[in-house]
């Protein structure tokens, strides 16, 4: 029986409030509106922006809340006006948009799409509209998907239609974490062949970089990171080196400068660590190293001295990898399925939708790098 065009109550995981576990609901997912696409989400993983606003931010305005945006599934129906999609496609939401007719879209110079700007409220990590709602209360859309849900609905700019060959999954990774990291290495630091490179940080992120920095043929990789287990990995993902700051009674700047006769060429944070931020910077070569800023937080300032930069440093940062969504997404796809890019070597854990608490304790104790969660049949 077709469920176009009618309420579908589901299940999906609601975080009613911070810092407290997620609960197992039935919810009610309206049909899409105008411009918009209903979604049976297949796979979600966890990321670590899914708990900076469960556990670190913890905003009260920003719950109840469906968390979740790194999934991807099956449209199961369309608003008017959708001509893009049709039921039966394969697709990944985004939690950044590419109307692909703003002036940001347009330019090639930024991925930001304006109307990123007023679709999510940034202060809450939600979308200003939700088809969600749950025991009669309105339930937020974590960053405009909320992926941890069995049925989801998305504006139509913030979905990208995959290979239909694609393991759901697997490429689910692609939503965030594995494009945010890869990206910020190839598209915005634009590491060049030969060079030397810095990574800060070792989850998903940090080895996505470390993954892109041996794409673009850095000739020296080293990765950084308090905890010895992430080394493997790392390592198997293109790491030359593994440091871990807890080793050194010297600043690890200082350690890695000694290394490599000044700083690297290319260093890249993935912590969303203010600290770490400055580490990373000046752990670059002062007369032309690139830093990029990558990790999320908007918790703290940070502080540095104007020599850090006067003497020649560049210092960005990078929104989901530089990729413009849509069509970077879909070439990532691509990318996968001709062997070019690694995502099975980043699943630890399969789970399903019921263990999303367990879940969330692995990432916040660094016990994993990705879990990837099983919410509908395929």
């Amino acid at each position: 029986m077709s469920t176009a065009g009618k309420v579908i109550r589901c299940r999906a995981a609601v975080s009613w409030a911070p810092n407290t576990p997620a609960a197992i609901e039935e919810i009610e997912v309206a049909p899409p509106e105008a411009g918009e696409v209903r979604i049976k989400i297949v796979a979600t993983s966890v990321c670590h922006s899914d708990l900076y606003h469960l556990l670190e931010s913890m905003t009260a305005d920003g719950f109840p809340t469906v968390l979740g945006h790194e999934g991807a599934g099956i449209v199961e129906s369309v608003g008017p006006g959708v001509t893009e999609f049709q039921p039966g496609d394969k697709v990944i939401p985004l939690f950044l948009c590419q109307c692909k007719e703003c002036r940001f879209c347009k330019s090639p110079r930024t991925n930001q799409c304006e109307r990123a700007w007023t679709r999510i409220r940034q202060e809450i990590m939600a979308g200003v509209e939700s088809r969600f709602t749950c025991k009669g209360k309105r339930v937020h859309q974590f960053m405009g998907t909320s992926t941890f849900s069995e049925y989801t609905v998305i504006n139509q700019i913030a979905v990208t239609r995959i290979d239909p060959a694609a393991p759901l999954d697997k490429v689910c990774l692609l939503g965030c974490g594995i494009c945010t990291g890869y990206g910020a290495a190839v598209n915005t630091a634009k590491v060049e062949a030969g060079s030397s490179c810095a990574v800060f940080g070792l989850g998903a992120v940090g080895l996505a970089a470390v993954m892109g920095c041996r794409a673009a043929g850095a000739s020296r990789i080293i990765a950084v990171d308090i905890n010895p287990d992430k080394a493997e990995k790392a390592k198997e993902l293109g790491a030359t080196d593994f440091l871990n700051p807890k080793d050194h009674s010297r600043p690890i700047h200082e350690v890695i400068s000694e290394m490599t006769g000044g700083g690297v060429d290319f260093s890249l944070e993935c912590v969303g660590n203010v600290e770490v931020m400055r580490s990373a910077l000046e752990s670059s070569m002062e007369a032309w190293g690139v830093s990029v800023v990558v990790g999320w937080t908007d918790m703290f300032d940070i502080t540095i001295r104007p020599r850090h930069l006067i003497c020649g440093r560049t210092w960005k940062g990078s929104m989901f990898g530089g990729f413009k969504a849509k069509d970077g997404v879909a070439g990532m796809v691509r990318s996968y399925l001709e062997k070019k890019v690694k995502l099975d070597e980043f699943i630890s854990h399969n789970m399903e939708l019921d263990q999303v608490n367990d879940a969330i304790e692995l990432m916040k104790n660094s016990q994993c790098v990705r879990v990837v969660m099983k919410v509908s049949a395929e």
